[in-house]
């Protein structure tokens, strides 16, 4: 049988303070509001409220490295990631974890964490219609041009 002495599991360090979780010293619990609208309590104090990830954009044979607050969207990251890949946001497919995500989508919510990888695929219809364009305007400047000139 194990006996345990309660006065040592319990006892108060007068180092750590009379805080119950929260960042302020007085004792009160401090709340926030995350974007899916659930009210919870505020995370520690070593954890600020603006977080920055780095976030790993891999496009098949290259990848880039983004910057990016943890609450951000992934409409936000799209814009982002056009700056810096100049693909146009409509174009672009980020999916994480096999899973095409909307641009609602926060990523705190599905999970990104610090150097986590995402990848950007560019849109399939968009990519065919480009092609169309390119097609038509290459036939169109690739006719022969008659012209009669009279001396």
């Amino acid at each position: 049988m194990i006996k345990l002495r309660s006065r040592k599991l319990f006892k108060r360090s007068s180092k750590l303070g009379s805080s119950t979780g929260g960042c302020s010293g007085n004792g009160d619990v401090q709340w926030e509001l995350r974007p899916g609208g659930m009210l919870v309590q505020k995370r520690g104090c070593g954890e600020e409220a603006d977080e920055v990830v780095t976030v790993r954009i891999s496009t098949g044979w290259n990848w880039h490295d983004v910057s990016i607050g943890a609450t951000a969207s992934f409409g936000e990251l799209k814009t982002v990631v056009a700056m810096v890949t100049g693909m146009e946001p409509r174009e672009q497919r980020l999916l994480f974890r096999g899973k095409e995500r909307e641009d609602g989508d926060h990523l705190h919510m599905v999970g990104v964490r610090d150097k986590d990888k995402v990848l950007l695929l560019e849109d399939p219809a968009i990519k065919e219609r480009k092609l169309r364009d390119m097609a038509g305007s290459h036939v169109v400047s690739s006719r022969p041009c008659h012209a009669i000139i009279e001396v």
